[in-house]
């Protein structure tokens, strides 16, 4: 059993429905996000007697969202509960945002009656042939005595390896039938495979290439996050004295205020950290997959690096990159090894001067530093907005983003020091992923700060949670960063199309916005600003920061034409990076 687990020793007589129940309290689960409906009213029942807490979402995307904002602030398995048919689909998308992030929910959705599997019954659909493609597993429960089993398998696939999403689609006839139920139950993953031990022979590679490199870089994935591998990371950067880069999903694994750390890499990333990466000789890739968004032009990537990479999952390996040293295992153990191995390899080999490589380095962080224009139409520059919004909150406090430009401008200007504390999504890309990430988040976290950083357009999609925060006493806080425009295709029409802004005005012919966000906090019982001058950035914050009994939310008005630069358009190498219009750094000069 895994921590938390509840053993129940004598075998007991059971429904399937309270067989749900019971293995979700016996695998120590103590919230679920969810919404009722026919296929999974017989869960129901039981859960309205459990010590697990249901909140009661108010769309099924929204349950999903929470249980990923739950599991990435908390490193705990988040749980979605929903019924069949539409509700089961509109849990597609926060599975597939899961899958591609890595981040450990599993999905419990109710189907129609196993004799009628196949029918087209009323509110059928397959949801297992849907989900595979977007998950880690997927299982079909029709027998009400393979429940327990099932869903201690999805918990076990889920959390463990590269963490993922694992759906678990269960037949009203199961959940109503009888079964025998005892904890733990005997379980099947004869055919589920976890890393062996790390190849000391490549981890002792590994040592030796960081002797040897006089320009090496650690660039640093989700997977450093996902294993909590942190504290080793900083005594491999303090043996090593190699540069940082932080992805997306990486922000906070390593503290921002380290002077080894250059910030984000990739299309929007500092000028710093992508130069670091195109004129490295080594690169240790660490629970990182070079994604599109960090490698640019693929081929003219990091063209002179030696290439270790180590992740837990043996597919991401070779797949975009070619490793020169491949090392498949999970994180936390092979760093903790290199840690062990380097101070032999440098006793051996030698460590290498980097103070020239350092020279370089600091020569982009002083001249290239992240900052911006003052807007000429007289509205709020959003960087200020989220520069203020950090300075004031401090670094204890737990950030979540929709995704659009407020995404990158929080990845850029909120000062991370703590793992777990950004809450994104950044495979996939969602919008409306804000509201309900930092609901789950709120609800993992309850002593924490939780401000939800999100655009117009994005907070759109999903704000109908606000009404689920209101009424669960959930108090996250809102910065809205409404600019009245879908604001990075804008930015790519502005760049790319001539600026024939096509369809993407919230605010048709420049007139009223709708909905007036104020008025409809008002309408869900929550507090609220409209921001729309510099000198009244740091109050509201303040004000807002005062309030922790309920939700509030600020509506900062902010300039349209306010644009995310460093920018490396899409398609193009990592060389063409450009810092502000027409701007690029220079690269010469590096000693």
């Amino acid at each position: 059993m895994k921590d938390g687990d509840r053993a129940v020793t004598q075998q007991e007589t059971i429904t399937g429905a309270e067989a749900i129940v019971r293995s979700l309290e016996c695998l120590g689960v103590t919230e679920v996000f969810g919404m009722p409906g026919g296929a999974i009213l017989p869960t129901y029942d039981p859960l309205m007697d459990s010590s697990i807490r249901h909140i009661l979402v108010r769309h099924e995307q929204g349950a999903g969202h929470a249980a990923e904002g739950y599991a990435v602030s908390s490193g705990r398995v988040g749980v979605a509960i929903v019924t069949s048919g539409p509700a089961a689909l509109n849990t597609m998308t926060p599975l597939a945002d899961a899958n591609i992030d890595s981040v450990p929910i599993v999905v419990i959705t109710g189907q129609v009656a196993a004799p009628l599997i196949g029918s087209d019954a009323f509110q059928e659909a397959d949801v297992v042939g849907a989900s595979m493609p977007v998950t880690k597993h997927s299982f079909l429960v029709t027998e009400a005595d393979d429940i327990p089993a099932r869903i201690a398998e999805a918990f076990e696939i889920a959390s463990t390896g590269r963490p993922g999403p694992v759906l678990v689609d269960i037949a009203k006839s199961a959940q109503t039938a009888q079964c025998n139920f005892q904890w733990p139950p005997q379980t099947d993953l004869a055919s589920y495979r976890l890393p062996t031990k790390p190849s000391m022979k490549q981890i002792k590679a590994a040592a030796k290439a960081l002797c040897e490199a006089q320009a090496p870089v650690l660039y640093v994935g989700g997977g450093m996050t996902r294993s909590g591998a942190s504290d080793q990371l900083t005594k491999l950067v303090e043996l090593s004295n190699a540069a940082v880069v932080t992805t997306l999903t990486a922000r906070g694994a390593f503290p921002d205020s380290d002077p080894h750390n250059l910030g984000m890499p990739g299309m929007h990333g500092t000028v710093a950290a992508v130069g670091a990466l195109q004129r490295a000789d080594l690169i240790l890739a660490l629970g990182s997959r070079f994604d599109d968004r960090v490698t640019g032009q693929l081929d003219s990537f990091a063209p002179r690096a030696r290439i270790v990479h180590v992740d837990i999952d043996a597919a991401e390996i070779s797949k975009n990159r070619t490793a020169d040293i491949p090392i498949v295992g999970d994180l936390n153990r092979v760093l903790e090894l290199l840690v062990e191995q380097l101070p032999h390899a440098q006793e051996k080999y030698g460590a290498p001067d980097l103070s020239g490589w350092w020279r370089y380095l600091n020569r982009l962080v002083s001249q290239y530093p992240l900052g911006w224009t003052e807007p000429s139409d007289g509205e709020l520059a959003p960087q200020y907005v989220l520069q203020r919004l950090s300075e004031l909150t401090g670094p204890e406090a737990i950030w979540a983003t929709g995704v659009g430009q407020h995404q990158m401008w929080a990845a850029q200007f909120i000062d991370f020091e703590h793992p777990r504390h950004f809450v994104s999504s950044s495979g996939l890309g969602t919008m409306g992923y804000g509201v309900p990430a930092a609901m789950g988040a709120q609800v993992a976290n309850p002593d924490s700060v939780v401000w939800c950083i999100d655009g117009d357009g994005s907070f759109q999609m999903t704000n109908q949670e606000l009404a689920t925060c209101v009424i669960n006493n959930i108090p996250i806080k809102v910065a809205l960063i409404n600019n009245k425009v879908l604001g990075m295709v804008r930015q790519w029409q502005n760049l790319f199309y001539d600026q024939r802004y096509s369809h993407t005005d919230l605010a048709e012919g420049g007139g009223e916005q709708v909905p007036n966000f104020c008025k409809l906090a008002e309408a869900y019982g929550m507090p609220s600003r409209r921001v729309t001058k510099a000198e009244e950035v740091d109050e509201a914050i303040k004000w807002a920061l005062e309030i922790n009994d309920r939700p509030v939310l600020i509506d900062f008005s902010v300039s349209k034409d306010a644009m995310v630069w460093p920018m490396v358009a899409a398609g193009v190498s990592n060389d063409d990076i450009r810092y502000a219009r027409g701007m690029a750094p220079q690269w010469d000069g590096e000693e």
